[in-house]
């Protein structure tokens, strides 16, 4: 049974600033849960109904996580979802440490102000498909934690790293010999070029692309020809490129 105060603590977690000030989130629904209970993640606690307990007791036991029954109704009052699903998980958000020597021996994703919780959730959904490992962020892109993103990623966020960062400084300090794909409306199409497997690829604001200070050290611009019908018209977003990009008709062999 929930108290008071633990009603109030984690409904505080609905608000970016207090995430922010108790370095915790929330996770829900048992497919993601259980994605973060094999991860990096630790927990401050989990509050779930009976019958996910029963089946999930053992596991948080020998993890030493602390975990509370509650009913319907206990889980409507916490949870941030419409339909809330048998469990929430209050998460401890790690320290960021930015790795270092990886640009050149990966493919890596940079999101220049990705404003759409949804959009950047889907972001690194597809990029952990894809095999991506890191994505670094602008500091004004959405925010990782925020509950739209988190369950967005149906359980990539407990496997591809995502970074805060300037962006036009890490790539100043680590652009030597790579390739920097950025992506436009007027690129190149990537029909016609062999994309490198250790580049890196920039997504830029759903609305304004990539910014300025990121321009002068993109190497080559890529754009994707979309298909259009008379129902259709070009997307004012550049989001889609990310999809055509890494996906180029369902070949995931499009990095040489």
């Amino acid at each position: 049974m929930l108290t008071q105060n633990q009603i109030k603590q984690i409904k505080s977690l609905h608000q970016k600033k207090n995430r922010t000030e108790e370095k915790l989130f929330i996770a829900e629904g048992p497919k993601l849960v259980e994605e973060m209970l094999g991860s990096k993640f630790t927990f401050a606690g989990i509050y779930a109904k009976k019958e996910w307990l029963t089946d999930n007791s053992d596991r948080l036991i020998n993890k030493n996580i602390s975990f509370t029954e509650i009913n319907d109704k206990e889980l409507e009052r916490i949870s941030t979802q419409a339909t809330p699903n048998k469990v929430l998980a209050v998460i401890n958000i790690p320290e960021q440490i930015i790795p270092m020597g990886i640009f050149g021996k990966e493919l890596i994703l940079m999101l220049d102000d990705i404003k759409d919780p949804g959009n950047l959730g889907t972001i690194i959904r597809t990029a952990n498909w894809f095999g991506i490992n890191h994505i670094f962020c602008s500091e004004n892109s959405s925010e990782l934690y925020n509950p739209k993103v988190v369950q967005s990623t149906m359980g990539s966020i407990a496997k591809v790293n995502v970074y805060y960062t300037n962006l036009s400084t890490l790539l100043k300090a680590n652009v030597n010999g790579v390739n920097v794909y950025g992506t436009f409306m007027n690129g190149e199409s990537i029909y016609n070029i062999s994309p490198d497997k250790n580049g890196v690829i920039i997504i830029g604001n759903e609305s304004g692309g990539i910014s300025d200070d990121l321009l002068s050290l993109v190497t080559k611009k890529i754009a994707i020809p979309l298909h259009k019908n008379q129902n259709q018209h070009s997307p004012e977003s550049l989001l889609p490129l990310l999809f055509y990009v890494m996906n180029s008709g369902g070949n995931k062999n499009i990095f040489r």
